[in-house]
């Protein structure tokens, strides 16, 4: 199977892509796998939390399988851009959070899977880029759009027109990664991560998410009555409820699934 989708802990789900031997190299079958699975768990109203990462130590994702991009026609390039569209579309509208645990290289197509993440952390091993003008091509999955709004435009300009590799120390000061840590702690860390959202109302983190990618491409003026209204709403909810109700009597809040 080249996705791994492993038992849940509580509301947590870990995806793990699996091409260890390719680098987790983003072939057709394993970028179908992908979309598929995101499509199902983005149905499934217990899931939580996502966490998604790459088999093997040296790899989240590779990159795409360039091998068989080599003899791609203008149509068939066309189709594969539009289905990694597609999964950071997936991801990024899903009502849970994607937690990115980047454990090794992360280029071209893998860079911009881990872009579609709501945010990442990072081993000290991991290098990040976009080298696509190295093969005379663009990034094709969303990566001249989401590393500018995640780094700034000039960043973001520099490293798709240079094809420059960085470290996971430089991703952490361009504001790429959320934390660096040792390779054997970074599982556990995200997970903790993971716990503590699971442990809030999942209907307020489902609207934190939505309003902030909704929000991202309205004015200021238009985005903040988009929070106004989500704010407002969710005053109707049991969750808003049972949280209020917690806080004043100093007790944990008892939410229902994710």
């Amino acid at each position: 199977m080249t996705v791994l989708l492993e038992a849940r802990a509580g509301e947590i789900v870990t995806l793990t892509l699996n091409r260890p031997d390719k680098l987790n190299a983003l072939d057709a079958e394993l970028i179908g796998a992908l979309d598929s699975t995101f499509e199902r768990l983005a149905g499934d109203p217990s899931v939580g939390i996502v966490i998604l990462t790459g088999a093997g130590e040296k790899a989240f994702a590779a990159g795409a399988d360039i091998s068989a991009m080599s003899e791609m026609t203008v149509a068939q390039a066309r189709a594969m851009s539009a289905k990694g569209h597609a999964i950071g579309a997936r991801m990024e509208s899903a009502h849970f959070p994607v937690i990115g645990a980047i454990n090794g290289f992360a280029l071209g197509g893998g860079c911009e899977i881990a872009l579609a993440c709501d945010f990442l952390y990072a081993s000290d091993r991991a290098k990040f880029g976009q080298p696509e003008v190295k093969l005379g091509v663009i990034p094709g999955f969303g990566g001249t759009q989401r590393l500018a709004r995640r780094v700034g435009l000039g960043m973001a300009r520099e490293l798709c027109y240079s094809g420059a590799v960085i470290d996971a120390q430089t991703a952490l000061r361009i504001g790429l990664v959320n934390a660096v840590v040792a390779p054997a702690d970074l599982i556990a860390k995200v997970t903790e991560v993971a716990k503590a959202i699971a442990t809030v109302g999942p209907k307020a983190v489902a609207a934190c998410k939505r309003v902030m990618l909704e929000g991202a491409d309205l004015d200021l003026k238009d985005a903040n009555a988009l929070e106004t209204t989500t704010f407002a709403d969710l005053f109707e909810t049991a969750e808003q409820r049972e949280g209020m109700a917690a806080f004043l009597a100093k007790r944990p809040a008892r939410f229902g699934t994710h």
